[in-house]
C-alpha cells in the first residue's frame, strides 16, 4: 500500500506511507549507480533528507530497504492469507491463488519496477540473498501458522503437507521471478503472474518424472 493508492488514510499515514518510498526508491537508485558496498547508511540517509533514526523506523538495515519491493508481495500475501475462502481446493492452488491476489494489491505506480531494480542488485550482492533466505524462513513460518489456525490440518501430517505446499510455492515464485527478470522487456506484474501460473503448473510433472539415464 502506498499513499498514492490509499488516498483515504490519515494525513500522518500518508506521511509516514511517503517518507519510506522515498527510501526505498533513493536506496534503489543510489545502489544501482554506485553498487551496495558504495552506498554508506549516512550517505543514503542524506539524500533522502532523513535521519539515521528515521531511518530505523522502517527499516532494519540496508538489505532490508532493498528489498522491501518483495518483501511488501510477501506481507500482502500473508495478509490475504487471514482471509482467503477456505473451500476445499488443493493447499498449493490456495497458496498460489493467495499469492496472486497478493501482486494485484501492489501498487500500480512502479512497484514492478522496483522489483526490477531489488531482483538485479540481488544478483550482485550476497548479503541481500542471504538476507532474503532469512526472511523467507519467517515469512513461510508466519504462513504456516495462519494456515494451522484457519484449515483444516490432520495431525501432524497435515502441518507437514501445509510446509511442504508452502516451499513449493515459494520455490515456484522465485524460479518465475527469475525468468521475468530475465526477460528483455514486458516486466509487468500480470506478465509475473503468467509466469507464476505457468511454472506452477509444472511442479506436478517435475514431482513424478522419473531419473533415467541417457540413452
Amino acid at each position: 500500500m502506498t499513499a498514492e493508492t490509499s488516498p483515504a488514510l490519515p494525513l500522518r499515514e500518508r506521511k509516514k506511507l511517503r517518507t519510506r518510498q522515498t527510501l526505498i526508491d533513493t536506496a534503489l537508485d543510489l545502489y544501482g549507480a554506485h553498487g551496495f558496498d558504495g552506498v554508506t547508511l549516512d550517505g543514503l540517509c542524506e539524500a533522502a533528507e532523513v535521519s539515521k533514526r528515521t531511518f530505523f523506523r522502517y527499516f532494519d538495515s540496508k538489505e532490508d530497504v532493498a528489498m522491501a519491493p518483495t518483501q511488501d508481495l510477501w506481507a500482502a500475501f500473508l495478509d490475504v492469507l487471514e482471509d482467503f475462502p477456505a473451500d476445499g481446493r488443493g493447499l498449493l492452488a490456495l497458496f498460489e491463488d493467495v499469492l496472486v491476489e497478493a501482486v494485484g494489491r501492489m501498487p500500480a505506480d512502479g512497484w514492478a519496477g522496483r522489483v526490477l531494480a531489488s531482483r538485479r542488485l540481488a544478483a550482485l550482492t550476497p548479503s541481500m540473498d542471504a538476507h532474503g533466505l532469512a526472511f523467507c524462513d519467517r515469512t513461510t513460518r508466519s504462513a504456516l501458522a495462519v494456515a494451522e489456525r484457519r484449515l483444516a490440518l490432520p495431525g501432524p501430517a497435515g502441518r507437514l503437507h501445509a510446509r511442504l505446499a508452502l516451499d513449493l510455492l515459494v520455490v515456484a515464485f522465485h524460479r518465475a521471478l527469475d525468468g521475468w527478470v530475465a526477460q528483455p522487456a514486458g516486466h509487468t506484474p500480470e506478465d509475473l503472474v503468467r509466469r507464476l501460473r505457468a511454472t506452477a503448473a509444472e511442479l506436478p510433472r517435475a514431482l513424478t518424472t522419473r531419473a533415467e539415464p541417457h540413452a
